[in-house]
């Protein structure tokens, strides 16, 4: 199955035809189509840039699949997704609250988390660890001049190390990226991100 399509309701960027775009970005989105059972808005509205969807697709993945970069990190997938969540929440971002939240709620197999998350981390139904971990994503997202010394101690404290906390304050950073980007050129989440994860799956 391949998708074709040139324009998105509410977007203020044609989407380019599939057909358009280089083999390497192309055979991306059919993986991506192939696994996911449809195309995630994302990877249309970035091809509008080749170049910048490549460099926007690789920072990506060393953050949010850094196992691919052969690097580890003391995140785990779930906790990447809360900060991605809660941060989105806090910049107002519609398209990945939504699209992050599904993700979210896939890997900590909680149907309310990434809601909870994106309302108020503090009361969400997460561990001390997470919420002193989303704590300072927030400090990063809205008053990152004001980070100091004493906001690693609490990190510390919970086990992260000083590669972990890179890891919180560049995902938080690469999101306020885009953040921004999906804002403002307009894009909207898919509908299928909606329900994913909140209906338990039919046993076969």
């Amino acid at each position: 199955m391949t998708t074709n399509t040139t324009t998105s309701p509410a977007t203020r960027y044609p989407f380019p035809a599939l057909g358009d775009l280089p083999e390497d970005i192309r055979q991306r989105i059919l993986e991506v189509q192939e696994k996911a059972g449809f195309v995630p808005n994302v990877f249309l509205a970035f091809a509008h840039r080749p170049a910048e969807w490549r460099a926007f697709f690789a920072y990506h993945d060393a953050l949010m699949t850094p196992e691919t970069v052969g690097r580890t990190s003391g995140l785990t997938k779930g906790e990447r997704e809360m900060i991605v969540t809660a941060t989105s929440a806090a910049n107002h971002c519609l398209y990945c609250v939504v699209a992050h939240g599904a993700i979210l709620r896939i890997y900590e197999k909680q149907p309310l988390v990434a809601d909870q998350v994106a309302i108020n981390h503090r009361k969400a139904d997460i561990s001390p660890r997470q919420k002193a971990m989303l704590d300072f994503a927030m400090k990063v997202c809205l008053q990152s001049h004001d980070v100091n010394e004493a906001d690693f101690a609490p990190l510390h404290a919970h086990g992260f190390d000083d590669e972990d906390i890179w890891d919180i304050a560049a995902i938080t950073a690469f999101f306020g990226l885009s953040n921004r980007m999906a804002s403002f050129s307009g894009m909207v989440p898919n509908p299928e991100f909606y329900l994913m994860g909140r209906v338990p799956k039919a046993k076969a």
